[in-house]
């Protein structure tokens, strides 16, 4: 029998490294980002950031690829951020992302 653990640390900024992620988001955005990683059958160990960058240490399914749980993730709470907050109809998310990777 093999078990695989992938745990993750992702880290994304803001288009332009804005400072759109003040502390009446950031709190928000973090159960966000827990529920998608949930309903992508991870777990979300920890999130949190500055205005500009958010950081999610996370345990991935092994049957998703990471780049389709990043999309996910930038994806939805981008739209997610746009009904929640009208004031940000111009946040973004940049380009990319960071990651550590360890497999157990």
């Amino acid at each position: 029998m093999s078990y695989t653990q992938l745990n993750y640390h992702l880290v994304f900024s803001t288009k332009d490294r804005r400072s759109w992620l003040g502390p009446e988001i950031m709190p928000r955005l973090r159960e966000y980002l827990g529920g998608i990683i949930r309903n992508l059958g991870g777990q979300m160990l920890a999130a949190n950031g500055s205005g500009d960058h958010v950081h999610v240490a996370t345990v991935l399914n092994q049957k998703r690829p990471l780049m389709e749980v990043l999309q996910e993730l930038k994806q939805s709470s981008s739209k997610w951020i746009h009904q929640e907050f009208p004031d940000l109809r111009a946040f973004a998310w940049q380009d990319g992302y960071a990651d550590r990777k360890s497999v157990v």
